[in-house]
């Protein structure tokens, strides 16, 4: 197992939504949820997480194998399936007694006696040990409800928001029609909806890495190195439904520090738009770093490494990287998970 994480990140993730919704709300008809007061298109942490662990549910034993992981792992957050491989709604009861079953037990109360059974799942479920969880393991009675296993995750993301201002797209009303109602129905029948778009929504998320809560869940080094390589993969292979298609990863970037105690703060204070109106495209951005390395150059003594990637498409990211060497700072390169750092 690799070693247990002992120092703080930063993250700053931008990646850009051109003609789909990145993110609807369903108060809204579904609208990209929208800051209308300063024109920002926002996507919540949650939806970027689900990519995330349907990224990791889709990888075989094989994949996980290559990214340094044996056994696969589960994932907390997730549907399950029945025989026939039909999604199936399950409680959080019926599935934390599923993996009681595995650790050898017969019920999920039954294995809350035994200390490991904790540990166990915390080792299984690789959503938990980066985003924390609540886990039902015990039964109460009457009022008092069961008990739970409730874990505060060392990896945080922010609301992202849109750097620049965003255009929605006036609907188009869409319609399915389904042929062959049952017995003595004739015809057809269908439904209509509402197809909202953003034109194009450059957007930016913050995160952080607590040291301190890692110690809790038991988020490794190679755990880190998997969500490095997971953000710039999940996107791209799992933003594929017809709202969807066309998100694309620009650039990643972390901030690893020396120590348990260093945090700069919201990375995306220091970047900015040189236009923020009237984009378009990956070439219409761009992106002005100055305020972020003058930040990193500040505390480069706290700095151990800047982890960096950029889309070989996105010019406006790539004179970065020598930005920040020319400070003093250690510029590394994504890895995947199995590899050494």
């Amino acid at each position: 197992m690799s070693e247990i994480v002992r120092r703080n990140s930063e993250l700053l993730y931008l990646y850009d939504a051109r003609l789909c919704n990145p993110n609807g709300d369903p108060d809204e008809e579904n609208k990209p949820r929208m800051d209308y007061e300063t024109g920002r298109n926002l996507v919540s942490d949650v939806r970027l997480k689900r990519y995330l662990r349907d990224y990791w549910l889709a990888l075989g034993e094989d994949q996980w194998k290559n990214l340094g992981y044996d056994p696969k792992p589960d994932v907390w957050v997730r549907q399950l399936e029945d025989e026939n491989g039909a999604p199936q709604r399950v409680s959080a009861k019926q599935r934390i007694d599923g993996l009681a079953k595995e650790f050898g037990a017969r019920s999920a109360k039954e294995a809350a006696k035994q200390l490991e059974f904790s540990q166990w799942l915390l080792r299984k479920l690789v959503d938990a040990r980066l985003f924390g969880a609540t886990i039902p393991i015990g039964e109460g009675e009457g009022e008092r409800g069961g008990a739970s296993l409730t874990l505060t995750g060392p990896v945080q993301l922010s609301w992202g928001y849109s750097l620049n201002r965003v255009e929605i797209l006036p609907s188009a009303t869409i319609s399915s029609q389904f042929a062959g109602r049952e017995r003595e129905e004739k015809g057809q029948y269908g439904t209509f909806g509402k197809d909202w778009r953003v034109k194009y929504s450059f957007l930016a998320f913050y995160g952080t890495i607590s040291a301190w809560r890692a110690r809790f869940t038991g988020l490794t080094e190679q755990d880190v190195r998997l969500l490095d390589h997971s953000l710039i993969e999940a996107l791209p292979l799992l933003a594929t439904t017809r709202s969807k298609l066309g998100q694309t990863p620009r650039l990643y970037l972390r901030v690893q520090y020396k120590d348990d105690r260093t945090l700069l703060g919201d990375l995306r204070a220091g970047i900015s738009l040189e236009r923020e109106e009237g984009l378009e495209k990956p070439d219409d951005v761009e992106l002005n770093f100055t305020g972020l390395v003058q930040r990193l150059q500040n505390a480069k003594d706290k700095i151990e490494k800047v982890v960096l990637w950029v889309h070989p498409d996105f010019a406006s990211g790539v004179p970065l990287k020598a930005a920040l060497e020319e400070v003093g700072l250690t510029v590394a390169t994504v890895q995947a998970p199995g590899a050494s750092s």
